[in-house]
């Protein structure tokens, strides 16, 4: 009995294997009441912290948008978020949706999420603010390429 060859099709298994879905959220807007009405409650230090930073995240381009996602401040790209901030008892979080996957020199990430991570701010405490902008900045860019390269 003779032995038939198959032919085998290569697949791109590292193109599938790299891939990473998007999370995504519907309803933001250029400037959402509701982000501006959570910054007024709370403890006035810890949300102006959390404020200060997400005025930063606001100015990363003219397309980020924003709402209220599970109970915090969120920054998005049409509609896939690439940070947000949130306050606690006694520290704000500056966190980053692919935090994971960013280049963090200054080693400020928190987390051990799958792909999520934050930097934790306490009040009067010394924060390495230009490696922080620099990681929000990155994340906006990091998520304006993912975009461009979901199909």
């Amino acid at each position: 009995m003779s032995r038939r060859k198959t032919h085998r099709v290569a697949l791109d298994v590292r193109g599938l294997i790299d891939r990473v879905e998007i999370f995504r959220v519907c309803g933001g807007v250029k400037r959402d009441p509701a982000v501006d009405s959570w910054f007024s409650d709370g403890p006035d230090e810890l949300r102006s912290i959390a404020q200060q930073w997400f005025e930063h995240i606001r100015t990363c381009g003219d397309d980020v948008v924003e709402l209220i996602h599970d109970g915090c401040p969120v920054a998005c790209v049409e509609d896939a978020p690439f940070a947000y901030v949130n306050s606690f008892k006694s520290h704000v979080n500056v966190g980053f949706f692919y935090g994971a996957l960013l280049e963090d020199l200054a080693g400020l990430l928190e987390g051990s999420g799958k792909r999520m991570r934050h930097v934790k701010l306490q009040p009067n405490s010394a924060i390495a603010a230009e490696a922080l902008r620099d990681l929000i900045g990155a994340a906006y860019v990091d998520i304006k390429s993912r975009l461009r390269a979901d199909p």
